[in-house]
């Protein structure tokens, strides 16, 4: 088989307003590799620059979500290397203007797990296991820890990182790191469902809404109030030109 019919790693769709990223490399555990984060930063920075979706879902083939990502770097730049990418498809994907659905049908580790957090909806099948698993290897997850605070308290979250043992999908929504546990079988027709009701919602007002709920998380009270003025009265003077 030549490289030309080989099966893509990551298969990247545009349909009408939706993106939508699926992980291909089952027989890997869908572990993330160099191309499959070049094509999937490449997508993403083409919508910054000429936005054309409004969601994006990312979801996976295979009986397991992703089980982390491909370590191949020998050298310190090699590994730095290695270690950028991830940063930029992560800072991408919290950065985008798109509403953010995983769709985690199976299990989830590690990088597999990072990447789904940091969707605005994290959908998790009841029977998927999840964790942590780098401490194990001596390796403290610094790319997750990096924003691991934001979505759940330190007493619930550190004990996951520090000793990687897998945890139930019940565990992590109580501890705020994903937004809905659902049964297998209705996962797909969930996040269906959660798509159409993003798209009946006002684009712009909606890819603002995005962008101030994260300004705000990251800036000062007084601050997000002076912004908030200015936010609410040019919407509203938008929503009256309509």
């Amino acid at each position: 088989m030549d490289n030309a019919t080989l099966p893509q790693p990551v298969l990247i769709d545009r349909t009408d307003a939706v993106l939508t990223f699926t992980l291909n490399h089952a027989e890997a555990g869908n572990e993330v590799t160099a191309p499959m984060f070049d094509a999937m930063i490449a997508a993403l920075r083409a919508e910054a620059v000429m936005p054309t979706a409004r969601v994006l879902r990312i979801r996976a083939r295979g009986k397991v979500f992703c089980t982390g990502r491909e370590r191949a770097g020998h050298d310190a730049a090699s590994i730095h290397q290695e270690v950028a990418r991830l940063i930029e498809l992560k800072r991408l994907v919290r950065a985008t203007s798109l509403i953010t659905i995983a769709e985690v049908h199976g299990n989830a580790f590690g990088f597999g797990l990072g990447l789904a957090i940091l969707c605005d909806f994290t959908l998790v099948a009841s029977n998927a296991g999840l964790a942590f698993p780098e401490m194990r290897k001596g390796l403290p997850p610094a790319a997750i820890m990096a924003y691991l605070g934001r979505y759940a308290l330190p007493k619930h979250v550190f004990p996951m990182v520090l000793f990687g043992d897998e945890f139930t999908p019940e565990a992590a929504l109580a501890a705020g790191l994903v937004s809905r546990v659902i049964a297998p079988e209705r996962l797909p027709a969930e996040a269906d469902a959660l798509t159409e009701r993003i798209l009946a919602l006002d684009e712009t007002g909606t890819r603002q809404c995005k962008s101030f709920f994260q300004f705000a998380e990251e800036s000062p009270l007084e601050h997000n109030f002076r912004c908030a003025t200015e936010t609410l009265t040019v919407t509203a003077l938008r929503l009256q030109g309509k």
